[in-house]
């Protein structure tokens, strides 16, 4: 299954029971999980953070919204934070081998949703945008609540992407968007001086001329008598914390203040305190893999895995599972593997930035996510059989009937994973193959084609359990175009 991270944001950050009653409706939801949950007094708001399957994430955004709209009031909030919603902006995130596109299909569906069941005007933003200008948020934000309360119903560019031109009375508006990796980051002056904080910020955000892809604002946090500079890092490859953080040192020195202290807001991709690690310790020709927790991950993954021998004996044996499913993951797993070696050889290791590199990368996602698939498409077609079983003890018991649909769309949607994303594997492959070691084009034809055979294998998978949905009357047309555009030659 793709996963995603969902990072909404409510306007609510003083009251702990109401930023539980939201937190505690994605908890409801099976395959979600809440990882992180952070109030800020000063700003009145709350960053949640989730991780899980598309439509399982999609449900519980929905159901987190449905609880703020009741229990949010926008005409009695203050903060420092901009907001123009009581959900104020809901990005997701594709992690993994997830698509950016995957994404934006997930933000526009939510968004849909929203729009019919609580009203709510919606903005898509980010790379879910349908206008060139709602790619920023800020943008989409401008005015606030009570500033896009006078426009939406006048200014046609201020109209919403789905519901009524309208604001709902209590709840606002909402941003929901797909982006990257975001990472929300604060320094804290030596000083309670704001003014100062919003000439900092100025001179270090992107839109001024200052580091490219930061975003940032100056604010007044009066409890700790301290003003903030809040930044977001939209990409921390390109601009990492490191290097915002000495830009708004410097920028400090000018007023004669220092930098108290920082923090990140939410969570935090790994690699980006490893660069910071890595500048201010000054390591030299330091490797990621020295790192103790990731080989002791390394080893817990292998001694969890099977050897190829004992997946082949049972891959042979007259059992229903594994079967041609588990097999195509398995190949694509392969064709990863391949991909990998011969970008190894292929890629300046003195030159990470190179594309070729981010290719590699995703190669090595791609292998670990197929040895999931592996046996999650093993689960999927045992749960198939054991509905259909439950189906003949119980005959036309509703419960039996849901169950066995559950159990085919599953057995529907995990091949389809498969194919999708040995296709996609497939594709950043070839988009370097000119730059590969002439030396390996038969390792590089060899991994081509074990993509090509898993994304068959596995859409002959799809085929078989979308005649058993159909016979059960679900619409398929949706999931058969996919099949037919990600068929070879299609």
């Amino acid at each position: 299954m793709s996963r995603f991270e969902c990072v909404p944001n409510f306007s609510e950050g003083r009251d702990p029971a109401k930023v539980a009653r939201i937190a505690d409706a994605a908890r409801e939801v099976p395959g979600v999980t809440v990882l992180d949950v952070e109030s800020d007094p000063a700003h009145h708001r709350s960053v949640i953070s989730l991780v899980g399957e598309g439509e399982a994430l999609l449900d519980a955004a929905f159901r987190m919204m449905k609880v703020a709209t009741a229990t949010i009031d926008l005409t009695q909030h203050h903060g420092e934070h901009p907001r123009m919603g009581a959900t104020d902006v809901v990005p997701f995130i594709p992690l993994g081998t997830s698509t950016m596109a995957d994404a934006v299909r997930l933000a526009e569906r939510l968004g849909e949703r929203v729009a019919k069941e609580l009203g709510i005007p919606v903005y898509l933003y980010g790379a879910a945008a349908r206008r060139p200008e709602r790619a920023d948020l800020a943008k989409v934000r401008e005015g606030q609540f009570e500033g896009l309360r006078d426009a939406i119903g006048t200014d046609p560019a201020r109209a919403p992407d789905f519901g009524p031109a309208k604001i709902h009375p209590t709840a606002g508006a909402v941003a929901i968007g797909a982006r990257p990796v975001l990472i929300a980051y604060n320094a804290y002056l030596t000083t309670p001086d704001v003014a100062i904080a919003k000439r900092i910020a100025k001179a270090v955000r992107a839109r001024d001329g200052g580091l490219p892809e930061v975003k940032a604002l100056g604010f007044e946090i009066p409890e700790r008598k301290r003003a903030q500079v809040s930044m977001n890092l939209t990409d921390y490859r390109t601009t990492p914390i490191h290097r915002a953080l000495e830009a708004v040192r410097r920028e400090a020195q000018r007023y004669g203040v220092g930098v108290e202290e920082s923090e990140i807001v939410g969570l935090v991709p790994e690699d980006a305190l490893f660069d910071a690690a890595e500048y201010y310790l000054q390591l030299h020709s330091f490797h990621r893999d020295a790192v103790l927790e990731r080989q002791v991950r390394e080893v817990d993954a292998n001694s969890r895995t099977e050897s190829l021998a004992q997946f082949t004996d049972r891959l042979a044996a007259r059992t229903p599972t594994p079967g041609g499913g588990s097999a195509s993951a398995a190949a694509a797993a392969l064709g990863a593997a391949l991909g990998e070696m011969v970008l190894a050889y292929s890629i300046d290791p003195k030159n990470p930035a190179d594309d070729r590199a981010a290719v590699q990368r995703r190669l090595t996602d791609g292998r670990r996510r197929m040895l999931e698939l592996v046996e999650e498409d093993a689960r999927a077609y045992e749960s198939v059989r054991s509905a259909r079983k439950g189906r003949k003890e119980k005959p036309g018991d509703a419960t039996a009937d849901a169950a066995y649909l559950t159990a085919l769309r599953g057995a529907v949607a995990v091949p389809l994973e498969t194919a999708r994303l040995a296709t996609d594997l497939s594709v950043a492959l070839e988009s370097v193959r000119t730059r590969t070691k002439t030396a390996l084009a038969s390792d590089f034809v060899s991994a081509i084609a074990l993509f090509r055979a898993a994304t068959e294998g596995a859409l002959a998978n799809v085929a078989i359990n979308l005649d058993d949905l159909k016979a059960a009357g679900v619409p398929t047309a949706e999931v058969e175009s996919e099949v037919a555009r990600l068929r070879p030659g299609g």
